[in-house]
């Protein structure tokens, strides 16, 4: 049971919390909106949001030893344990995080270490079953809040793909489609992906395992991130919009008639990343207007009309990269994740870069949010005490699946 005693200073640390974050939205120059408090983390939708209690107490956010206690811990598991730092992640944990990175570069890393026993991933659900799917079954993958899931991966079940397929068999065309699964799915939809002869790609590789997806087949199912999967075909591999089609879940036959299916080459699943889906055309123009000369440089996940108004689109260790080797004086508006943004503003600015955030309002990932400081100190001191917690495993026929769809990934040309 929780201690309800903890509940005031929770909400004190819970304020200064909020406060941080205020600061750091006005250095950006963006104005909160009522939708942004969800997006901070600072209010729960109870219609789509998972609440998960700890089983014991969790360390308050009050508590001023906090960060010595993670430390303590971790040191205390020496070699045993292996954290990972996904790069949305906020300061205060990505400091304890061995390496950073994306999703999948987070997974390869926790494979290249098979010595630890528990591999500690301040990510989301998905990225944290790619791990256990990519490890061996002695490690320990451990996701310190439970809630922490992505709205993108859940908007593709496996009910629903299968479905999905049914469709497109009926319609006479599940033969000659190919499956390309975004990294950002879950374990189901990357074993689905698997058992139907296709891949998984990243934003990174999205072109060339489109290009070997239609040298397999004529047609592509693409899932979740219906964004990614057009942006690619018309910007990549100079395909029109009136090759893709939106397969909506939700709809009898997806909202397509059979006609539109076989006529189509991209079939796009109707999913889309809650951050990047709001960047919109109006804040290309508005960032342009107030600062001339500034470079737009977004994720491939936002929607095509942003896409086609930027300067630069590329994946989260693309815009790294193109950060790094900006020249002094330049400025730039990023259409990605705050908390990342915030962090290469930081880190620039000595070097004269102006780095901004491309929107005027708030866009945190409020999932990835959920792993805090508390959670983190919570993990690490259960497991230095001998007591396994949040163990994310996925099943061996789901596993086996998957990791022949990213075998394909790892075999592209």
């Amino acid at each position: 049971m929780r201690d309800v005693t903890t509940a005031q200073p929770r909400q004190d640390l819970r304020q200064e919390q909020q406060d941080r974050q205020d600061r750091q939205v006005q250095d950006l120059a963006v104005e909160p909106t009522p939708l942004a408090l969800l997006l901070l983390g600072r209010d729960a939708d109870p219609r789509s949001e998972r609440g998960v209690e700890c089983p014991g107490d969790l360390p308050a956010p009050s508590d001023p030893d906090l960060v010595a206690r993670a430390r303590a811990a971790k040191e205390r598991l020496g070699d045993k344990v292996f954290v990972l730092g996904h790069h949305y992640q906020r300061d205060e944990v990505i400091q304890f995080a061995d390496v950073t990175g994306d999703s999948f570069k987070l997974a390869r890393d926790a494979a290249a270490r098979p010595g630890a026993e528990y591999i500690v991933f301040c990510g989301v659900h998905f990225m944290a079953e790619s791990a256990d799917i990519l490890t061996s079954d002695e490690q320990k993958v451990i996701l310190p809040d439970l809630a922490a899931g992505c709205s993108m991966a859940d908007m593709a079940t496996a009910e629903q793909v299968a479905e999905c397929w049914d469709v497109l068999t009926d319609a006479g065309i599940a033969d000659r489609v190919v499956p390309v699964s975004y990294m950002n799915s879950s374990a189901d939809i990357k074993s689905f992906t698997g058992e139907h002869g296709g891949t998984i790609c990243t934003s990174s590789n999205a072109r060339r395992a489109l290009t070997w997806a239609f040298e397999q087949g004529e047609k592509v199912l693409f899932l979740p991130d219906q964004h990614l999967g057009r942006n690619t075909a018309v910007r990549d591999l100079g395909m029109s919009l009136d090759d893709c089609v939106v397969y909506n879940p939700h709809k009898p036959n997806g909202g397509l008639t059979e006609r539109q299916l076989r006529d189509a080459k991209m079939i796009l699943w109707r999913g889309h990343c809650s951050v990047h889906g709001r960047f919109s055309l109006d804040s290309v123009r508005d960032v342009r207007a107030r600062i001339p000369g500034v470079n737009v440089l977004v994720h491939p996940e936002c929607k095509h009309e942003v896409v086609a108004a930027a300067d630069y689109v590329g994946s989260t260790e693309y815009i790294i990269k193109a950060l790094e080797a900006a020249p002094a004086g330049s400025k730039w508006a990023i259409g990605t994740e705050l908390n990342l943004v915030q962090r290469l503003a930081n880190r620039f600015a000595p070097e004269g870069k102006e780095i901004v955030f491309l929107d005027r309002t708030v866009c945190f990932c409020s999932t990835m949010n959920r792993i805090d400081l508390p959670h983190l100190v919570w993990t690490l001191e259960s497991l230095a005490d001998g007591k396994e917690v949040n163990r994310i495993q996925v099943d061996r026929k789901t596993s086996d699946f998957a990791q022949l769809a990213l075998e394909r990934m790892l075999a592209l040309p």
